[in-house]
Parts: structure tokens; C-alpha cells; sequence
């Protein structure tokens, strides 16, 4: 079991809570202006969408990459499949089983509020396993941030805000950037760690695209242009302003990345990351929900 856990990658969580707790925060600072007030229930059920989805993407990624040999030399974490921990149709089964916990709680989303949802669903669900699975993966195409920003930063973070008030005031739009920014930082340092390995087997990421020199800046940029979205949010809520205490926590990454971090060393950058995306998801949701 610790290894379907571990399977799992429990470190890229964040990515999943982070922007179902700032679209809460969204809604509960908009007070009754779209109808009767926040709806928990829905919000949790959100979480559990966001959760399953993001357990779904590694599973399948891992049953993806596995059975395509580009996880055979790993730098990263254990993989099921290229380890031998697990065997392809389990972890393909246990991706599609995440995505169908996804997929229920969405429709009970949908069903509450509006239909078109299920169409955002199916969306997401598509992008997710055609990430690195399908004949033409696009994460071997350098695409895999365009997915991370569009669903777990917009989607995911407008979704909640309108599952939980049914309406999406204008400050949600500018914080689900930030948080698809951050998102997108934590995919960036991963690959920028894998970018040796990456480019043997022909997956041809952003960072493989861009280079070791390049996506340093690129991730260096992500950090900014999130905190400066924080500010752009306290144009409507002045409070948001507690975002930026992730810049504190971010001190540490971004000495790693700029002093040349390379390998292995690269990945307490990504546990960091990951630290200082749950830092900042914090601050600005507690920032927006007192407004």
C-alpha cells in the first residue's frame, strides 16, 4: 500500500488544494453579492474533483511513461511501473478509477448548479491522460504548463468560486492566475531536473525546449509574476496582500535555481516549491475571504 501511496506523488497535492481553497476564499469575501452566501458542501466536493484528478494525472503519467520506458533511468521519486512495483493494467486501472471518483463528484457539482460543468469535466479528464498518454502526447510537446495553468490554475480555482456562490467576481479571474503561475513553477523545476533524462528518451518538455540556462529564468519568472498577481489582487480585496508572506518561503528555491542546482540537488527546490505554493495559496485565500 505505501507504494501505491507513494504512486500517488502526495507532494503534488498542493497543486490540487491550493486553488480550491482560494476560490473559497473568493467566494466567502464576496458576502451575499451572488445570492444566499457560500455553499460548503459544494466546495468540499470541489476539493475531492481537484484531488482525484491530480492523483489521476500521476497515475497515469506514471502507467504513460512507463510503458514508453522514458521513467527507466529516473532522477526523481520511485515510478510503479518503470520500478516493477506495479504492473501497467493496475496502475492504467487505477488512474481511470481516480478519474471516475473525478468524474461522480463533478456530476453531483453539475447537477447542483449547471450542466455545462460536465462538459469542463470531460475536458479536463481528456487533457489529463493525454498529457503523456495517447499516440501524440502533448507533454512531450513542451504543452504540459498550458495544461497545468488552464486547469489547475483557472478551472479549478473559477470552478470553485462558482460551485460555491454561483457567480465569479472579477478578483477570482486575477487570483486563479497566480494560482496556475505557481502551479506551473512546480512542473518547471521538476522538468528542468529531468531535462538530461528527458532528452535522451526524445520527451521533449518545455525545459528541454528552452535549456537548463532558460527555464531557471523561466521558474524564476513564474515565482514573480505569482507574487505580483497577489498585488494586483489587492487592487479588489487589500488583504490579499497576505499572499506575499510565500516569498519568504521562496527564498530558499530561488538561491538553489540561481546558484545552478542541478540532479538530485534539485529536488528539496521542488519540495520547497511545493512548500511555498501551499504558503502563498494560504495567505491569499485568508486575504480574499476578509476582503
Amino acid at each position: 500500500m505505501s507504494d501505491w501511496v507513494a504512486g500517488a506523488r502526495p507532494r503534488t497535492l498542493p497543486a490540487a488544494v491550493v486553488p480550491v481553497a482560494v476560490g473559497a476564499g473568493a467566494a466567502v469575501g464576496a458576502g451575499e453579492s451572488f445570492g444566499d452566501g457560500v455553499v460548503w458542501w459544494r466546495v468540499v466536493v470541489a476539493l475531492i474533483v481537484s484531488l482525484w484528478l491530480q492523483i489521476g494525472v500521476n497515475y497515469a503519467n506514471d502507467y504513460s511513461d512507463g510503458v514508453r520506458g522514458t521513467d527507466d533511468v529516473r532522477v526523481g521519486p520511485m515510478r510503479l511501473v518503470a520500478s516493477g512495483v506495479a504492473s501497467p493494467s493496475a496502475v492504467k486501472r487505477a488512474a481511470l478509477a481516480s478519474f471516475g471518483v473525478a468524474a461522480v463528484a463533478g456530476l453531483a457539482l453539475a447537477a447542483a448548479t449547471s450542466w455545462w460543468l460536465i462538459a469542463v469535466g470531460v475536458a479536463a479528464i481528456a487533457a489529463a491522460w493525454g498529457y503523456t498518454g495517447g499516440p501524440t502526447p502533448y507533454g512531450y510537446l513542451g504543452l504540459g504548463e498550458v495544461f497545468v495553468f488552464v486547469f489547475f490554475g483557472l478551472v479549478a480555482t473559477v470552478g470553485t468560486t462558482y460551485v460555491a456562490i454561483e457567480g465569479v467576481p472579477a478578483v477570482t479571474w486575477v487570483a486563479a492566475t497566480g494560482v496556475g503561475l505557481i502551479a506551473c513553477a512546480l512542473l518547471v523545476v521538476n522538468n528542468l531536473r529531468d531535462i538530461p533524462g528527458d532528452r535522451a528518451v526524445g520527451k521533449r518538455t518545455l525545459a528541454v525546449r528552452l535549456g537548463d540556462g532558460r527555464t531557471r529564468h523561466l521558474y524564476l519568472g513564474l515565482l514573480l509574476a505569482t507574487f505580483l498577481s497577489v498585488v494586483a489582487c489587492a487592487a479588489w480585496r487589500p488583504w490579499s496582500l497576505l499572499g506575499l508572506i510565500g516569498v519568504v518561503a521562496a527564498r530558499r528555491p530561488v538561491a538553489d535555481i540561481r546558484g545552478g542546482a542541478t540532479g538530485p540537488a534539485l529536488i528539496p527546490v521542488l519540495v520547497v516549491t511545493g512548500q511555498v505554493q501551499l504558503v502563498f495559496g494560504a495567505g491569499l485565500a485568508v486575504g480574499l475571504a476578509v476582503g
